[in-house]
């Protein structure tokens, strides 16, 4: 037995159309839209009565995919929780970039807000942490 790859990462959020605009704004492209209901999601995932929207997105060259969820039923009745950096648990995705700058400029603009600033380590990265839709924290970096 091994572990092969990381297959998608899931994001729930509550405004699924946002989401999927900010990550087409990346450059990914949507894979597939669905929606699920019913025992069999139900016995996977752990909760009754589910109802849901799936879309799911990959990068342009096919080795990341996002599966963007919007529960309809049951409802986390927490709402978004913003986080922060140090927040324990699973806390942001990191994605290889072109031109940093460049794309927080257009990430802003579908209300991408940078959360410290875009930093050259060593001019070997250029890298930077945004928020985006729902409060998802994403690390931007760019190889030099």
């Amino acid at each position: 037995m091994k572990v092969k790859k990381i297959d998608h990462t899931g994001i729930n959020v509550t405004d699924l159309i946002a989401a999927k605009e900010f990550f087409l704004e990346m450059g990914f492209e949507v894979i597939g839209e669905q929606s699920v209901e019913g025992q069999w999601v139900d016995s996977i995932i752990g909760l009754k009565g589910v109802k849901d929207d799936i879309i799911m997105m990959r990068t342009p060259e096919g080795e990341a995919n996002l599966e963007l969820i919007r529960f309809h039923n049951p409802l986390d009745e927490k709402g978004i929780q913003l986080s922060q950096s140090n927040t324990l648990g699973i806390r942001h995705i990191c994605f290889l970039v072109e031109n940093v700058e460049a794309l927080v400029t257009k990430l802003e603009k579908k209300g991408g807000k940078l959360m410290g600033e875009i930093y050259n380590y060593k001019e070997v990265h250029k890298v930077c942490y945004i928020r985006g839709p729902e409060g998802i924290i994403l690390e931007l970096a760019e190889k030099l």
